[in-house]
């Protein structure tokens, strides 16, 4: 959830928690939300117990989850929440006026913008750069349910089944949804106030109780029969650990943040007095202390889906169940990525799949630039985020013409990988740690003056690999992908005929 843009308590919901604002130090927002996020926890584990699919109407079950979310909307941001009926009111018309085969393109453009002109007036009209709770977050993740709900919608009711990916099949929707259906699943009290972003399917069936299909399983992964049962209830202890995670990640941000502070890497006395060794090992460790507000804010929303029941994807080799089907972010995998690709399939992971489901997929041209500009947009209208996703397709394009063409050599031997790895982490976590500082500090000045100081290094780099070190382009390596399960399929068929002939 972006977080920017402190206001007066009027403007940013209930004044209730102003006493415990002034104990803790922080912005009543900030406050509000947290305290938001415990209650729709607790309410999370009351609506499965006294509202549970198997006793309670469907019909039920959607008002509630759409109430107790706007009551906290407003409580949290006060009128301000009304944008965020506005903004799906908008989109559900014109899903409703206008026909499936465009409607997906008009939905897009109506809800990016309308999102991009809150963020825009918010920056340039009100408080610029200071960071707090902040209406437009919530708006963001509502941007992504409606715009991801019209594509499928598009796909089911549009396009012709074979012309679906197997990912769209699960996906696609054949019936438009009813009004109270769509605002319970843009705006139930789970996810409006930090999300996650979850396909519409999977939260009607959790609200309806039917079997979800599960969609992310591994493929070395067996089903097995209870991958067909319906979820087990969640595991208290699994709740639990999710929530000990994240006030561990808050307790961290509040006491360390401030000894690392960012803008220390553009401060004139560090670069000037300071080795470049040292200055490396800062800025790593100044990008690293600025995550646990991250994990903090995703780890308790996952907890209080789950906690409601919501998030079974089913079940591990040894049975034990996942509940990670709208998880965000997987904490150890970011830490310890080995490659940008990596890092950023660990990092807000339901705005990855969302952008590779809207654009990605469908962009027939430099699908990877037009995916990074569209991250930029729906991230805000701070020049940092445009400077960050820009880099961050050279750094892209440069990563992977490395892994394609150097990591070969090294998977020869345990030992030559494992150099490789701790070499590639390296370069991973500091090129995450350079293309990031623009959207920290979201000026241009300032972010221009940091990567001067790094003389534009890995700009000038990144640019050289990419250029220097060839990779095939996207179609191609399809294609090659499809021959070679091809062969392996022939191969396996031609195995299967000989044993039978000889038995």
């Amino acid at each position: 959830m972006a977080a920017e843009g402190s206001r007066s308590p009027a403007c940013t919901g209930s004044s209730l928690l102003q006493p415990v604002s002034e104990i803790t130090n922080l912005p009543l927002d900030q406050v509000n939300f947290v305290v938001c996020q415990l209650c729709a926890l607790l309410s999370a584990f009351w609506f499965r117990l006294f509202l549970h699919p198997s006793r309670t109407r469907p019909v039920v079950r959607h008002v509630v989850a759409t109430l107790l979310g706007l009551y906290f909307a407003l409580f949290c941001f006060g009128w301000y929440a009304l944008h965020f009926l506005v903004q799906s009111g908008l989109t559900y018309g014109i899903m409703i006026l206008t026909g499936v085969e465009h409607m997906h393109k008009y939905c897009l453009l109506v809800a990016l913008g309308y999102l991009s002109f809150c963020q825009i007036t918010r920056v340039y009209v009100f408080d610029y750069g200071m960071y707090s709770a902040d209406f437009t977050g919530p708006m963001m993740v509502i941007t992504q349910k409606i715009t991801s709900l019209a594509f499928e919608i598009h796909d089911g009711m549009a396009r012709k089944e074979e012309h679906l990916t197997p990912g769209q099949k699960i996906l696609a929707i054949r019936r438009m949804p009813s009004l109270l259906e769509y605002f319970s699943y843009s705006c139930n009290f789970m996810g409006i106030l930090a999300g996650p972003t979850c396909s519409y399917n999977d939260y009607i069936a959790f609200i309806e109780g039917g079997a979800c299909r599960h969609r992310d399983l591994e493929p070395h992964r067996k089903a097995n029969g209870k991958l067909r049962q319906s979820e087990p209830s969640p595991n208290v202890r699994h709740v639990v650990r999710k929530v000990f995670t994240c006030f561990l990640s808050l307790m961290v941000f509040l006491s360390v943040c401030k000894v690392f502070p960012v803008e220390r890497n553009v401060d004139d006395d560090f670069i000037a007095n300071t080795p470049l060794y040292a200055q490396v090992v800062y800025l790593y460790l100044s990008m690293l202390t600025t995550r646990p507000k991250y994990y903090f804010v995703w780890t308790m929303a996952d907890a209080i889906n789950n906690a409601a029941g919501f998030g079974f994807n089913g079940y591990n080799s040894d049975g034990s169940p996942r509940w990670d089907l709208i998880s965000n972010l997987r904490i150890l995998d970011i830490e310890f990525a080995t490659s940008f690709k990596v890092f950023l399939d660990n990092w807000n992971i339901q705005t990855a799949h969302w952008l590779k489901r809207v654009c990605y997929e469908r962009c027939p041209y430099n699908p990877t630039a037009a995916t990074f500009i569209l991250s930029a947009m729906w991230h805000g209208a701070y020049p940092g985020y445009y400077l960050t996703f820009l880099t961050g397709i050279i750094i892209t394009l440069a990563a992977r013409a490395v892994r394609h063409n150097v990591r070969p050599y090294f998977l020869g031997s345990p030992a030559h990988k494992l150099l490789y790895d701790i070499i590639t982490w390296a370069a991973t976590q500091i090129a995450v740690c350079y293309t990031v500082v623009p959207f920290v500090l979201l000026s241009v000045g300032p972010s221009l003056k940091f990567y001067r100081s790094w003389y534009f290094s890995l700009h000038i780099g990144c640019i050289l690999l990419a250029v220097a070190l060839p990779v095939k382009p996207r179609h191609l390596r399809l294609k090659e992908q499809q021959k070679s399960l091809q062969r392996h399929l022939e191969a396996t068929d031609s195995n299967c005929n000989q044993k039978a002939k000889t038995t």
